[in-house]
């Protein structure tokens, strides 16, 4: 891989990192606003209020998206560290370039498509 296509790269997947990151930091704060209202003896008896979602329907959800968001930072990391040893783009297991339309839409990506399709 040249140089500009890996700037190309690293500047793709330092963008999704800080988009992550800040997903994450909104889905924990939100999740930390479902607790106070869970654990606030004032907060009701959600659990029987037809009208919505209740609290642990809500921390469900919340906790689902946080996990996707560190999910998707950790998978960033480590496109980062492909990219810095130089295995980035390569397929975990042909071995066989990864075309570059295929990284620009899925920069994390580490097989090609055959081999995500045999998957």
């Amino acid at each position: 891989m040249d140089a500009a296509t890996r700037a190309e790269f690293t500047a793709l997947l330092t963008e999704r990192r800080r988009e992550a990151e800040r997903d994450a930091a909104i889905r924990q704060d939100a999740l930390g606003g479902v607790i106070a209202a869970r654990d606030d003896p004032a907060g009701g008896d959600d659990e029987h209020d037809p009208e919505g979602a209740t609290l642990a329907d809500e921390w469900s959800r919340l906790e689902g998206l946080r996990i996707g968001a560190l999910r998707e930072l950790s998978e960033i990391d480590a496109a980062l560290g492909r990219l810095r040893d130089g295995t980035f783009g390569i397929c975990v297991r042909c071995g066989a370039p990864i075309p570059a339309e295929r990284l620009r839409a899925r920069p994390t990506a580490t097989m090609c498509v055959p081999c995500a399709s045999r998957r």
